[in-house]
């Protein structure tokens, strides 16, 4: 079975066309830049397009342009094993299947579970990302500053692996992986998050026989990613600074 799929994750790697070539290009100017010992930038700059591209899609005159690329994603026929009519994937069995698992709930919640944060909590946010990540409402109120900028999708996927690395059974760790992969990895999911090709050579390595770990360097860059490219905005964001203001002025009441 994970022959097979290894088959087609190949040939919906080739698919990546431009997007892997741009990728190599950066890759090789930060070799010439001296950048290589840092952590992979090209997945930031991705990142910055994506959020460029979903702002110009809300602007009024785009909604004609969004009906097109909606079109040609519904009638997607290419190597991608995924979405084409004429592969082995039932579309409507995946459709009931995925209804199956929201009924049950295990598909993630608009947001966790978590206590009211106390003043000293949220200042911590301010201190370290370690702690925001670290906390159940800092991560909500992240969560919601990212989908202002069209990049929730960056904490969903962070949130799939974490579940992931608590499964032990093996057959839950492969399907919850290769969910991880046709939501978060495939260039045609709406949610597909900004990976290097290297990542992503790792990622179908590991697809050969996924285990809970599978997605562990992924992981890794996007939280980079966050860290530096979206928590520096959000300890500037309304979202931060209200509940933070409310927080302070509940705390000097008499």
């Amino acid at each position: 079975m994970w022959k097979r799929f290894f088959i087609r994750v190949r040939a919906h790697h080739y698919a990546e066309g431009c997007q892997a070539t741009e990728i190599i290009q950066i890759e090789r100017e930060q070799r010439n830049e001296g950048l290589w010992q840092l952590k992979p930038m090209g997945s930031e700059r991705m990142e910055m397009r994506k959020r460029q591209t979903s702002l110009q899609q809300e602007m009024p005159g785009s909604a004609q342009s969004q009906q097109g690329a909606g079109n040609r994603g519904s009638n997607a026929c290419c190597f991608c094993w995924c979405c084409c009519c004429s592969c082995s994937w039932n579309e409507d069995d995946e459709r009931a299947r995925r209804m199956s698992q929201e009924a049950r709930g295990e598909n993630l919640p608009n947001c966790e579970e978590s206590s009211k944060p106390t003043l000293e909590e949220v200042q911590s946010w301010g201190q370290s990302f370690d702690k925001l990540m670290k906390s159940p409402a800092g991560r909500n109120a992240f969560r919601e500053f990212l989908r202002t900028e069209y990049s929730e999708e960056n904490m969903l996927f962070w949130l799939a692996c974490e579940d992931l690395k608590k499964e032990v059974n093996k057959n839950l760790v492969e399907e919850k992986a290769r969910l991880i992969y046709e939501d978060y990895i495939s260039i045609l999911s709406p949610k597909e998050v900004s990976l290097d090709s290297r990542v992503r050579e790792v990622i179908n390595r590991n697809m050969l026989d996924p285990t809970p770990h599978t997605f562990d360097d992924a992981q890794l860059q996007i939280y980079t990613l966050m860290h530096r490219d979206s928590y520096p905005r959000f300890l500037n964001s309304a979202v931060y600074k209200t509940l933070l203001q409310s927080l302070t002025d509940t705390s000097s009441e008499p």
